[in-house]
């Protein structure tokens, strides 16, 4: 694709999320379940499943069927978890599209078993277990009964038991060593028991770099998968590369009078000459309205001015007198030497890297970097 086509497009680099890919499963030492929620945390869906598919995932996760069921129409074979709520309407639809679902509430089990087809196979179930993150997942102190209770299901094949971690990227904390101790717990009540958990797994992507004795038989991995550390106290380990970089074009310079407002609201005034630059990205691409955002333009931070648009943004171009109208801007990636990352614009937007990448909008041409 020629990016002179777009306004503004993404970039996603393949070769980055296979070797991140791989430096996951080295460092587990397990295989590692490729998480693709919230398309793929902005990286597209069905192009990143269908990637990970190629270089060898066993497992996808996704949060809602209505991914799973997307990834199945695309043509993903690979096994894929739903990580979230499925509606019991849903149950025929996950044996159908062989989906595994996660069971965490007596409730919504007993609903799951009565509307299983048995003409269409067991409904593969893993079962999540709260241990101190307060969110989905049956209380640790109840998990061996209910898990024991699914485990007689005839219609139910219960292939996994789980949890998740709260805290595990702040290591320094005692939560995430306290939810391991009590997962175990659990383990050794179903051993008891002489109920086989299927397949057990625990760590996110910073659970998987600072708690290997929560690697068990598999890893979950969403941010980490696309190069970006899960919290910016945060190093990732050597050998790992941000997968996602965000352009647009600069479309118009105008050289402006003395206090000329700029943008909805006139929250910003020029001074005598000064050069104002659009470029081809607002809020409805998933751009910030804050104050303070920067971008990369001929190598050099240049700053945001006035309200950010829905389709369009100003710059002040006092450090970059060269540029012209169809430059390239980079929002996180590098240019000339120079980077912006999804976490430096997190700290722009004061969030987190995760929302800003997930906060990618669908219209935006993906452009798709891969090794021939």
């Amino acid at each position: 694709m020629n990016n002179d086509n777009y306004a503004t497009w993404l970039e996603i680099d393949l070769n980055a999320i296979t070797a991140n890919y791989n430096r996951l499963k080295e460092i587990s030492g397990v295989p590692v379940m490729g998480v693709v929620k919230a398309n793929a945390y902005g990286h597209g869906l069905e192009e990143t499943a269908l990637h990970l598919q190629h270089i060898g995932a066993q497992w996808l996760g996704v949060a809602r069927i209505e991914e799973a069921l997307q990834l199945r129409e695309s043509g993903i074979q690979t096994a894929i978890l739903v990580l979230g709520y499925t509606s019991p309407k849903r149950v025929k639809d996950a044996q159908k599209a062989n989906i595994h679902l996660t069971i965490y509430d007596p409730l919504v089990a007993h609903m799951y078993e009565k509307e299983v087809d048995a003409d269409l196979g067991k409904l593969h179930l893993h079962a999540k277990i709260d241990t101190g993150m307060g969110r989905l997942g049956v209380p640790a102190e109840h998990a061996p009964a209910f898990i024991e209770d699914l485990s007689r299901v005839r219609m139910f094949n219960l292939e996994g038991v789980f949890t998740h971690f709260a805290c595990a990227d702040e290591p320094e904390k005692p939560v995430t060593l306290e939810q391991i101790s009590k997962f175990e717990a659990v383990l050794s009540k179903l051993k008891e028991k002489g109920i086989d958990p299927g397949l057990v797994h625990a760590a996110n992507s910073a659970g998987t770099l600072n708690f290997p004795q929560a690697h068990y038989h598999m890893v979950r991995c969403g941010i980490a998968t696309y190069g970006l550390t899960p919290t910016a106290s945060m190093t990732l380990p050597e050998g790992f590369v941000p997968s996602l970089a965000w352009k647009t074009r600069l479309i118009s310079i105008k050289s402006m009078p003395q206090g000329h407002g700029i943008s909805y609201g006139h929250r910003y005034h020029t001074r005598e000459g000064e050069r104002i630059g659009a470029i081809a990205v607002g809020y409805g691409d998933g751009m910030r309205r804050v104050m303070g955002n920067h971008v990369l333009l001929r190598g050099k931070k240049v700053p945001m001015v006035g309200s950010v648009c829905m389709d369009q943004c100003m710059l002040n171009l006092d450090a970059v007198p060269d540029a012209q109208v169809g430059d390239e801007v980079v929002l996180i990636g590098s240019q000339n030497g120079s980077s912006l990352s999804a976490t430096d614009l997190a700290e722009e937007w004061n969030t987190i890297n995760y929302e800003v990448i997930c906060g990618m909008a669908a219209r935006m041409p993906r452009r798709y970097i891969r090794s021939h």
